[in-house]
């Protein structure tokens, strides 16, 4: 009985194999009249290859018979179009940036491209900014509406340290892009004109690329162009400017079809569809057995035509259809159950793989103090996030992406769902969720749990309403709300979270990653530090760790970066900088500055050095603003940016003296009965003497605190 039902399996397969075949030839999708190709490329309506033809100038097609094929470019440009998707996309090739040089250290070839897409956005799901090199550092700028610059750097030192396929900052760096790009300028440079690397590694590279359509390689690091010097990428593209609720409001303008259709059977809801992408539409057909653009000034929806079936099926009894019936369902059944438990098996490896036994033991030994640290399932994440659906995404940088999460009972989370990590570090990791579960800081965000059934870890934060301290100082009208004694307030709070991860954590905790995208305001602006993707965990007995160089370009510890030590004076850098962005309202990275002006790190110290620093101020910290509290943050800052970090303040110091300036204003008989002198003797001169070699001594905190009349607390609570 059993080969019977496996010969009537097999003819059934081969009747459908057919008439898949058959519903391969699948109709023009070009209008009436129109071509529906350029070489092997599809031309489906809305674009076309002529007047008539296309729905606007934008969606022209310029088909290049000088090629064989024939090749598609976009309009008249340069762009050429290699695919052409109904789904809202489409493939292009897009320019590789080079910088090379001799064995001198000159420069023999340099090309920094740009990409000019009309109003088609670049795909920031489908795409990815890569840079390939050993001594490099690449940055892509341009508009989405506002401008943007985002970037990554590599280095190495021999091929040694590279890792095929590896794209983590050593040999090739990476980096996502973000939402509504239009387009976008390469630019890509290197610290030390490749001199130190030359043998192997003569240029340095960068370029956007479609993610999963390049793999990174040794030999990429000698010469790149022998891939090419064009790589693919996807666009994004719709037929409408408003979404799908908006549309359907007027059917005038509307493009998908909103009547009934013979073949379509007068349903208008299973036949075309209205896919929202961001701030426009596009339309489809649905309904197996259709196919189209589902426009109406398209190709609508069309039945296909069925291939005749064969005489057998047609004699093949009740009975034995239903054995056959029988036969599928059991496969069906027998297929779906040894997939679901390869499924719990995988989430079963992943669990043990992330370390999952190791923080549950860890937090049993804690026997409660960390009660509240959960562990979820993948499944409730999917649930929280909408199966991580792209409306849910609060921002993207280079440790993962973060989405919005509503977990069952209404509480709004957040979900950082991070790149792959090493798993040799599996340990470092569980240990570091241990102990960020037990920080309990106002100016922290409260880790509130994970999830270790995924290839790669998810971690559950608290949700912060108020986006972040970046979003406030640099909008794009320059309206900013933040007043100076409100700028003043966050950089206290900022300060004492460091300084109590730096000081008073059970395991000294480096940050790595200050920046004012990584400080979040809640609906009363109070700071919230984030983003402890890139943190490290300092023993007791130890002052420096020895690590791969990460961090933000225009943030990052140049001592740091030279050495490779870390130290905590790093995060102190990277604060100085946080503190000049906050007085200037500038970015600490601008390609739209002079080149000069550029690094505000030491634009700030070099107008200090020069008596500029009224000059560079933000004008309303001008109007606001204490001059002397202004002159005394600012001396500050520029103390937090010296190059060598052995001259750097620590970040409990720095914390204690912004308290005290903070507090100029709470005192009229600082601001408005002393002298300037007498003001500078009491905040200035005791801290002074503290730096100056008693740092840590109980004396010199408690001189400062009983003269200013404000009261430290360690634990930072």
């Amino acid at each position: 009985m059993v080969s019977v039902h496996l010969a009537i399996l097999q003819l059934t397969l081969l009747w459908v194999v057919e008439a898949s075949t058959v519903n391969t030839n699948a109709l023009p999708l070009a209008k009436d009249g129109c071509e529906d190709h350029c070489g092997n490329v599809s031309i489906p309506y809305p674009f076309g290859t002529r007047v008539g033809c296309y729905v606007n100038h934008s969606f022209l097609i310029t088909c290049n018979h000088t090629y064989n094929p024939p090749l598609a470019f976009l309009v008249s440009s340069t762009i050429n179009v290699t695919d052409i998707w109904l789904s809202g996309e489409m493939r292009i090739y897009a320019f590789v940036a080079n910088d090379c040089y001799n064995g001198t250290g000159g420069s023999v070839d340099n090309f920094q491209p740009w990409l000019r897409s009309g109003i088609f956005p670049i795909s920031n799901t489908r795409n990815k900014f890569m840079a390939i090199g050993c001594d490099t550092y690449a940055v892509i700028y341009g508009s989405r509406g506002t401008s943007y610059t985002t970037g990554c750097m590599s280095l190495c030192d021999s091929t040694r340290d590279v890792v095929e396929g590896s794209c983590s900052g050593i040999g090739c760096c990476e980096s996502a892009i973000p939402r509504g790009v239009m387009d976008f300028n390469i630019s890509v440079s290197s610290y030390y004109n490749h001199t130190r690397v030359r043998e192997f590694n003569p240029c340095s590279y960068a370029f956007v690329a479609e993610e999963g359509t390049y793999s990174f390689s040794k030999q990429d690091l000698w010469d790149l162009k022998d891939q090419g010097n064009k790589m693919p990428m996807v666009l994004n593209w719709a037929v409408g400017d408003r979404n799908c609720s908006e549309a359907k409001k007027d059917l005038k303008s509307y493009a998908c079809m909103a009547n009934n259709i013979d073949e379509c059977l007068n349903s208008t809801i299973c036949v075309q569809n209205c896919t929202n992408l961001p701030g426009t539409y596009n339309c489809s057909c649905q309904l197996p057995g259709y196919d189209g653009d589902g426009k109406w000034d398209g190709t609508g929806c069309k039945l296909i035509p069925s291939p005749e079936r064969f005489p057998l099926i047609n004699r093949i009894s009740l009975g034995v259809s239903v054995s056959l019936l029988v036969l599928v369902l059991g496969i069906s059944w027998l297929y779906w159950g040894l997939k679901r438990r390869k499924l719990i098996k995988l989430k079963e490896k992943f669990f043990k793989q992330n370390g999952g036994f190791l923080l549950q033991q860890q937090l049993s030994n804690h026997n409660g103090s960390i009660e509240a640290t959960q562990i979820f399932t993948a499944e409730e994440l999917e649930k929280a996030t909408n199966n991580y659906h792209e409306n849910r995404i609060l921002g993207q940088g280079g440790q993962g992406t973060v989405y919005k999460g509503i977990l069952p009972d209404n509480k709004i989370v957040a979900i950082k769902k991070s790149k792959i990590i090493d798993q040799s570090q599996v340990e470092q990791f569980i240990n570091e969720v241990s102990i960020l579960s037990q920080i309990n800081h106002r100016n922290v965000v409260k880790l509130l749990g994970c999830c270790l059934e995924t290839e790669v870890p998810l971690l559950v934060y608290e949700f912060v309403t108020n986006g972040t301290l970046f979003s406030h100082i640099h909008k794009t009208d320059h309206s900013s709300t933040l007043q100076w004694q409100l700028r003043l307030q966050i950089a206290v709070e900022t300060a004492g979270a460091l300084s109590y991860l730096h000081s008073a954590a059970s395991t000294p905790i480096i940050h790595r990653d200050i920046k004012s995208t990584n400080v979040l305001l809640d609906d009363n602006y109070k700071a919230k530090v984030s983003d402890f993707g890139a943190s490290r965990l300092i023993p007791l007995d130890h002052t420096q760790l020895t690590t791969l160089v990460q961090g933000t370009l225009g943030y990052l510890d140049p001592e740091y970066f030279h050495s490779s030590l870390l130290t905590e004076k790093s995060d102190v850098y990277s604060f100085g900088v946080l503190l000049a962005e906050l007085l200037t309202g500038m970015k600490a990275l601008s390609f739209e500055r002079p080149e000069e002006e550029r690094n505000l790190a030491m634009h700030f110290v070099s107008s200090m050095n020069e008596s500029r620093l009224f000059e560079i101020l933000d004008q309303r910290m001008l109007n606001e603003g204490d001059v002397e509290q202004l002159n005394e943050v600012a001396m500050l800052a520029k103390r937090c940016l010296k190059v060598k970090g052995e001259e750097r303040p620590t970040m409990k110091e720095v914390a204690m003296e912004l308290e005290g300036l903070k507090a100029m204003t709470k005192h009229p008989w600082v601001k408005g009965n002393m002298s300037s002198e007498e003001t500078e003797h009491l905040l200035q001169k005791p801290y002074d003497d503290c730096v100056g070699g008693v740092s840590g001594n109980s004396a010199c905190y408690d001189s400062i605190r009983n003269q200013v009349g404000i009261s430290i607390l360690d634990d930072g609570r």
